[in-house]
């Protein structure tokens, strides 16, 4: 059965980012010892999707034969980004640390991507994933040294997401000292390569 890896890059600086740039080695290794993975690929640097706003919201929670052509353009576009993680079986994220969180154009498409009945449920015993049974790998970069601090709210909130849509397979791979100096900034891509070589070795 063909492996489907959905890679979500999110820098900024697109794929001359840090955080794209270990999401691309990941992806290129993967790729080398299974060649026959299908990859969907995104970069919101260079595409970035739009910020939920009421408009966009009331188009896409519009029942499909009541809505007008625009609506019907703002759902189409949530519903392919819903299918592309849908049918993954590995997600890849890039992931640098602004302001202490996810960049805001990784939100939008968590925003987009979160939808009751669809990719979770509310039951009589809480919410529950429906995209279970997937694994997540998730490349952070920071510009100071956030692991295991009160600063961090970056992983449990991404962590704390994933989970909430079932994907609890979850491994964060951190490059952290990247703005602290070059020595700083080496040994924290350093350590996150040697991380994707276990990862792929394993």
């Amino acid at each position: 059965m063909m492996t489907t890896l959905l890679q979500i890059n999110s820098s900024l600086f697109a794929e001359q980012g840090a955080s794209s740039q270990l999401a691309d080695t990941f992806v290129d290794q993967y790729h080398q010892s299974h060649p026959h993975t299908r990859l969907i690929r995104r970069d919101l640097g260079t595409e970035p999707l739009p910020h939920l706003d009421a408009r966009r919201i009331t188009a896409i929670m519009t029942p499909p034969d009541q809505r007008t052509a625009e609506q019907q353009n703002i759902a189409a576009q949530a519903d392919q980004l819903i299918r592309e993680v849908q049918q993954a079986d590995i997600l890849v994220l890039g992931v640098p640390m602004y302001n202490f969180s996810v960049p805001s154009t990784l939100k939008a498409w968590f925003d987009h991507i979160a939808r009751a009945g669809v990719t979770f449920r509310y039951t009589q015993d809480g919410p529950e994933g429906l995209l279970k049974g997937k694994r997540a790998y998730v490349f952070t970069t920071r510009g100071g040294l956030h692991q295991g601090q009160a600063s961090d709210s970056q992983t449990p909130f991404v962590a704390t997401f994933l989970n909430f849509l079932g994907i609890e397979d979850i491994e964060f791979v951190y490059a952290e000292g990247l703005n602290m100096g070059q020595e700083h900034k080496q040994a924290g891509l350093r350590q996150a390569g040697a991380r994707i070589e276990q990862l792929l070795a394993a």
